[in-house]
């Protein structure tokens, strides 16, 4: 694979992946080494996500970098005119906004580094990280481990029975599976048949 680092101009990076397969452990990677590189980086994250902190975007393994909670993607573009690099965490939880707003930046000549789940909990793809896989110049693809088999995972499974496609979580709502362990719930009745004895 050749590997051309692009000079003098923006581009945008997407990792994505199911929960547990590190996507925000590498988003912290990049961002510090571009903090190494002197580089001014503004980082943000969605004002939902409170799991662990609010000043900060924290990985599973306690990694953290001090980031920005923000309510919308626009405030992001407004709150990033000085930074060279650009890093958003849990980018699924943004509306389709984002897209725009990840566009103009790197059009502006930002390096734009974007982490996100690309399914859902029913293994749908999870808005707007395919649109952003699409015009991106650099996708990582992380896989977790199978909490059930132990083979690689790319779905996330919810623990609960909710069926609201956005709820916050980590280990206490969710866990890794790959595509055979993975259970999916998608209405009330099927809930309802799965309870049955």
């Amino acid at each position: 694979m050749l590997n051309i680092v692009p000079k003098g101009i923006g581009w945008i990076e997407v990792i994505c992946g199911s929960m547990f397969s590190g996507k925000t452990e590498e988003l912290i990677r990049r961002l510090k080494r571009a903090e190494y590189a002197r580089l001014t980086t503004a980082i943000f994250k969605p004002i939902i996500d409170t799991r662990y902190s609010q000043e900060h975007i924290v990985s599973h393994s306690e990694l953290k970098i001090a980031s920005i909670s923000v309510t919308s993607a626009s405030e992001i573009a407004d709150l990033s005119t000085d930074a060279d690099v650009v890093g958003i965490d849990e980018a699924q939880f943004f509306d389709e906004n984002l897209i725009d707003v990840c566009q103009n930046l790197a059009n502006k000549g930002k390096r734009v580094i974007v982490a996100g789940l690309d399914q859902d909990y029913s293994g749908k793809p999870f808005e707007p990280i395919p649109q952003l896989l699409a015009i991106a110049e650099y996708i990582t693809k992380t896989l977790a481990i199978c909490v059930k088999c132990g083979n690689p995972a790319n779905r996330t499974q919810r623990l609960s029975r909710n069926i609201n496609r956005v709820v916050v979580g980590a280990e206490d709502i969710y866990e890794a599976r790959c595509r055979f362990c993975h259970e999916v719930y998608h209405t009330p009745e099927q809930i309802k048949r799965k309870e049955r004895p």
